[in-house]
């Protein structure tokens, strides 16, 4: 089933699943948060360049059409990109790289400010797309990729019951050299739907 959310509406598209935490949240973003968006990104380049390939050159302009595409994807039935938000600021994206419906499957991607790792925060989020991509959409693949190096990317896949497909040799190029992807899956059948509410004592 796809996304009954209209083209220029704000309404958040995750519903319950958008509140991961008392303190940490998921929403739309909206061309009023570039500048806070760049600010993120400027502040841990080092750490986001290591593995994506659009972090070391990224630019405030870059980020305004960066938003602006978000927009257009949710526009065309695409998919959508979330703001990761901690009491009100922004501390990452999480998103659909874009919905294949012929198929019914679907790519995820998503990064975190370097402060905010350890804490669970990209697992809940993660966790909060893959269901709405079984759960809303009807799909019945959802895949991650991660390079080798990349251990915390790769393990919140495996937290979440994807398993190890394969490795696709020097698939991507970053800071001047090629890094594999190893890809992992997760299908409808394997998914067991987990509670939406916040467990207590969760940041």
């Amino acid at each position: 089933m796809r996304s009954e959310q209209p083209p220029g509406g704000l309404s958040n598209p995750l519903g319950r699943r958008a509140r991961l935490s008392r303190h940490v949240g998921l929403r739309l973003l909206e061309a009023a948060d570039a500048d806070e968006l760049f600010a993120v990104i400027d502040a841990n380049r080092a750490h986001l360049s290591l593995f994506l390939p659009w972090a070391a050159g990224q630019t405030l302009a870059g980020t305004r059409a960066f938003i602006e595409l978000t927009r257009k994807q949710l526009a065309d039935d695409n998919g959508f990109q979330m703001a990761i938000v901690k009491d009100e600021k922004i501390v990452g994206v999480v998103g659909y790289h874009a919905v294949n419906w012929a198929d019914h499957s679907t790519t995820l991607g998503y990064w975190l400010a370097a402060a905010e790792q350890g804490h669970g925060t990209m697992t809940r989020a993660v966790r909060a797309l893959v269901d709405h991509a079984f759960g809303v959409w009807g799909l019945n693949r959802v895949e991650i990729g991660a390079a080798p190096q990349n251990t915390r990317s790769r393990a919140i896949a495996l937290r979440l019951g994807f398993r190890e497909e394969g490795t696709l040799r020097q698939a991507e190029r970053v800071g001047g050299r090629y890094l594999d992807t190893v890809i992992y899956s997760i299908l409808a059948s394997e998914w067991r739907r987990p509670t939406t509410a916040p467990r207590a004592g969760v940041r």
